[in-house]
């Protein structure tokens, strides 16, 4: 009899803590509804008591996720559970997550607290949540670290006042598997009442053994595995989502476990939280790389085209990658168009589908053939709808190795075009530049990546940046086949996405 595992996703939360992954509430809401659509069982919304904006984001996903748990994360004071249960207490299914470090290290040095005053606030932590909320997850950070026998006698206590699951984590990723397994099993033997509560395990991949260890908690006896889309999180990042059930999938005959994960919204799931991120995948990244079904060597081709499995254990269409391709040009129609979205596994409401198609149009007058990787990226462009302070009406550069660069750049901003020309150090540097002038002010441009969508040299440009303003970060993302424009575009989205935060925090009330 397989064994029922469920998958716990804290992109929201860990995953946003990874340097320069911070997002706004509407990228949340709709990384949340992939995670839906993906059938993940529990998703961890947030940190509700680290500011307006959290509390705001946990709310959200808590009031629009119906068929998966939502939680909040709060450390062991009332202060943080009362903003967590405010938070979560619309949804279908509500959490609380509380968590206290319980290694000898952390207990020392950061809490400044004897073992047994730890243990006395974890109870009396848990038993409070338990008045608002029925679900109650306790996490004892570091937990790979902490003396073995406080830690049976930690999670007695919390399961005694009330908590449904006991997480371990690998909080710096120190563990091995052989340690974790161990431990787990340790934890299964020692702790009495043990079977009143659900294991979890949560790893990070400083040592580059996340996945691993999570595996191995599970082979040991934990069933709710803790991950993140891309494996995004704090320093290395977390154990991968990706890898982590397509491993448990490929190699049923070893772990003979059982999940409710639908694994065809794996790759759009990774591709969407890269897109929003601004965070890019390696190309050898395990399972949604590009280059994770790629095959070069010759040998290997050969014996790929005379069976698949001679060098592919999984196939592309079971994380979400089609094979069959409908080639669409400027002659396709709007029906054709809904069909490859369809089987791509976007479904887009009227007024989203109707502005893809249009700007599937345009693009399809610029290149002869527009190609799966095409539409995905504009459909991408849809996932996230952020009022456009700055819109961009049309540009002009003039550029060469014997001239200095200018631009003219027009944006439309409350329904008023203006314009600026400015110089630079090439033809994108000066596009920013002359925006920087419209907007007023000036940004620290911390990363730009260009990658081509395609092949050919009709190929859209995809441009991510990333922007520093007043202590924090703002990724945009811009699309073109032409490199300039898609560069301009990306500065303006940062900006714009910059405009409408401010405004929000400025707008929502925070009563908790």
């Amino acid at each position: 009899m397989p064994t029922e595992i469920k998958i716990f996703d804290t992109t929201l939360r860990d995953g946003e803590q990874s340097p320069g992954c911070s997002m706004n509430l509407q990228e949340k809401l709709e990384i949340a509804r992939q995670l839906e659509r993906m059938r993940v069982d529990v998703i961890e919304a947030g940190f509700a008591v680290a500011s307006p904006g959290d509390f705001a984001a946990v709310k959200a996903v808590a009031e629009t996720v119906k068929n998966s748990v939502v939680a909040s994360l709060s450390r062991a004071l009332p202060k943080d559970i009362d903003h967590s249960w405010e938070a979560v207490k619309h949804a279908v299914s509500p959490r609380i997550h509380t968590f206290i470090a319980s290694s000898p290290i952390h207990m020392q040095y950061k809490l400044r607290m004897e073992p047994e005053k730890v243990l006395e606030q974890a109870v009396e932590m848990v038993a409070y949540a338990k008045k608002y909320c029925s679900d109650v997850e306790f996490s004892a950070e570091d937990a790979s670290r902490s003396e073995p026998e406080f830690l049976y006698r930690l999670f007695e206590g919390v399961i005694r006042a009330g908590a449904t699951v006991v997480n371990v984590p690998d909080t710096v990723g120190y563990s091995t598997p052989w340690e974790i397994s161990e431990l787990i099993a340790e934890i299964r033997n020692h702790v009495p009442n043990i079977d009143k509560a659900e294991i979890a395990i949560h790893c990070h991949n400083d040592l580059g053994m996340a996945v691993a260890n999570t595996l191995a908690a599970y082979r040991a006896g934990a069933t709710q595995l803790e991950c993140t889309i891309n494996g995004i999180g704090e320093r290395a990042g977390n154990a991968a989502l990706e890898e982590i059930v397509m491993a448990l999938e490929t190699r049923r005959d070893f772990f003979d476990a059982a999940h409710s994960l639908d694994t065809t919204q794996i790759y759009r799931s990774s591709r969407l939280v890269s897109s929003l991120t601004g965070v890019q995948v390696q190309p050898n990244k395990a399972v949604v790389g590009a280059n994770a079904f790629a095959h070069e060597a010759g040998i290997h081709q050969h014996g790929v085209l005379a069976n698949k499995s001679t060098y592919e254990i999984m196939t592309p269409a079971s994380i979400g990658l089609t094979s069959n391709r409908m080639v669409l040009g400027k002659h396709s129609g709007r029906h054709a168009f809904e069909d490859r979205l369809n089987a791509m596994g976007y479904h887009l409401d009227k007024m989203k589908l109707d502005e893809a198609f249009e700007q599937f149009k345009e693009l399809a007058d610029k290149k002869k053939l527009v190609e799966d990787e095409d539409i995905e990226a504009l459909v991408q462009q849809k996932a996230v709808d952020i009022p456009e302070s700055f819109q961009l009406q049309r540009f002009v550069v003039n550029s060469g190795n014997s001239i200095t660069a200018t631009a003219a750049v027009r944006v439309t901003q409350n329904g008023r075009d203006i314009e600026a020309v400015s110089t630079g150090d090439g033809p994108v540097d000066a596009g920013l530049n002359a925006v920087d002038k419209l907007v007023g002010m000036d940004f620290d441009l911390e990363d730009y990546v260009l990658r081509s969508v395609t092949k050919g040299k009709d190929a859209q440009g995809e441009v991510s940046v990333k922007i520093h303003k007043d202590g924090r970060r703002y990724s945009g993302r811009g699309l073109s086949t032409d490199v300039v424009e898609a560069s301009i575009q990306a500065y303006l989205n940062a900006i714009n996405k910059m405009l409408y935060e401010r405004r929000d925090y400025e707008e929502e009330t925070f009563d908790a």
